[in-house]
């Protein structure tokens, strides 16, 4: 029994009994707060303690209602043994170092042949190159036996080998989204390497027979520091570790043919080193250079004659089509020149165009001659005639000619001519033409000249369908009026 007003004891089930009776006496709103605190004791009771020290999380058992194979990925491990031992061995050497050279075999597979550039006489493709050696200290133990694959990020820390481009302008390896380099070691030590390169090397073109020319181009792949000695590099499979792609293709060129060789180059300075070539062979199309320079030149020859059918006497139009048809020659030699590099020999296109442009310009040469030759003969023929002019000349050569229209003035002013044997007035009506022979003073040359002073005057030119009448000899009168009308001397 507890006694009113007394003192529950310190420890028992009358404690207990006591904390419950003092709650049931507690007013509502102090009880309302201690259940609000006893609730909250309990939420915070159920969350993961960390652990003082170590700050990991304390892990409760799993229930029997909630029976599920835990996560093993979320379980941290310890730190893996690496398989490949890169950092117990000295990479910085071959391998065998000391030993017979190592072997290293090759094979290509050309993606693109991008372009061919005569000017720069260079070429840019872009190929998968690989390479394929054998480092022991590479091995690892495998059950399965298969090949682990890396990226970029090995190459760094390995011997790989020092293979580059002879004779290469410019070249990178691709690096989108990542450096373009694969890296796979087979468990006997057994690497392959591959890369995807882009590569801008020289070619050595011949264009004598452009743009009837086939060109071969050559890309040459050699190791820069291990002689012959150190490292024997070696087409992989032959003629099959080259291989292309079937859509490869060029606007101006046809690619016959894709082949490897390998030969030795000297250095004085260094030594003997291998070399592996990839060789190809290219025939330009000749049907864009027949529409762009031959056909265009042919029709610019042809063109020039046409000048031949003008009248020699419009000069503006002989004079423009000559000078346009050169210009236009001019034009188009210009034009292939300068997709051309300037080379020191004649191309086979230079000698059709400039015998075309020779033509051309002979043409203004023809036009040139045949007017100077048209102004010298009208020179001479003005100075013929003011020579020999059509009414001086009939007194210089005492031929004259008498119409009816002449006044008795006119005609009695003849000198040599005595008043009594001028015609009376009805006969002055009919024309009378009337030559006298030439003097004996008067030479044979003389004779042809007056002959030209006539033709040039006029008098003695022959009409169409008339024969012309003949020359009176000497003491002989022509007469042209009537019959029986002569004049007599």
């Amino acid at each position: 029994m507890v006694k009113p007003g007394g003192i529950c004891p310190a420890a028992g089930p009358w404690k207990a009994a006591c904390s419950i009776a003092d709650i049931h006496r507690m007013p509502y709103f102090s009880r309302l707060i201690l259940f609000l605190f006893c609730l909250v004791v309990l939420v915070e009771s159920r969350k993961p303690k960390k652990r003082r020290w170590t700050g990991q999380l304390e892990t409760s058992k799993p229930s029997h209602l909630y029976k599920k194979n835990p996560d093993m990925t979320k379980i941290r491990h310890g730190k893996p043994q690496p398989l490949l031992r890169v950092d117990d061995h000295d990479f910085t050497m071959r391998p065998a170092f000391g030993g017979p050279a190592i072997p290293v075999g090759v094979d290509v597979q050309v993606e693109s042949l991008d372009s061919i550039s005569e000017v720069d006489m260079d070429f840019t493709m872009t190929l998968y190159l690989r390479h394929y050696w054998k480092d022991e200290r590479l091995a690892f133990p495998s059950a399965s036996n298969k090949s682990m694959t890396f990226d970029g990020r090995l190459v760094k820390k390995i011997w790989v080998p020092d293979v580059f481009f002879v004779h290469s302008k410019r070249s990178f390896i691709h690096d989108t989204t990542t450096d373009n380099i694969m890296l796979r070691v087979f468990p006997d030590g057994q690497v392959l390497y591959s890369m995807r390169i882009t590569v801008t090397a020289m070619c050595n073109m011949d264009f004598s027979h452009f743009p009837l020319d086939s060109q071969t181009c050559s890309l040459e792949l050699e190791s820069y520091a291990y002689t012959d000695e150190d490292l024997m590099l070696y087409w992989k499979n032959g003629d099959e570790s080259l291989k292309t792609d079937e859509k490869i293709s060029l606007s101006q060129f046809l690619i016959q043919k894709f082949h490897t060789t390998s030969r030795l180059a000297f250095y004085s300075s260094t030594g003997w080193y291998n070399r592996l070539y990839i060789n190809f062979t290219l025939r330009r199309h000749i049907f864009f250079f027949l529409l762009q320079t031959y056909f265009p030149a042919t029709l610019m020859v042809m063109l020039s004659w046409v000048s031949f059918w003008i009248d020699r006497r419009a000069v503006p139009a002989r004079v423009s089509l000559g000078i346009t048809t050169v210009l236009t020659m001019s034009t188009i030699i210009t034009g292939v020149n300068a997709s051309m590099p300037r080379v020191s020999y004649i191309k086979a296109v230079d000698i059709y165009l400039w015998v075309s442009f020779v033509f051309v310009f002979l043409s203004v040469l023809e036009y040139a001659a045949v007017n100077y030759l048209t102004t010298v003969q009208e020179r001479k023929e003005r100075k013929l005639q003011e020579k020999f002019p059509c009414m001086c000349g009939m007194l210089h050569s005492r031929t004259m000619m008498l119409d009816g229209s002449y006044s008795e003035s006119e005609a009695n002013s003849l000198a040599g001519y005595p008043r009594s044997h001028i015609l009376p007035e009805e006969e002055r009506q009919d024309k009378i033409v009337v030559h006298l022979a030439l003097s004996n003073e008067s030479s044979s040359s003389r004779k042809k000249g007056l002959l030209k002073g006539q033709e040039a005057c006029g008098i003695l030119a022959p009409q169409p369908g008339i024969k012309p009448a003949p020359l009176a000899m000497e003491g002989e009168v022509l007469t042209t009026g009537p019959p029986g009308k002569s004049l007599p001397f």
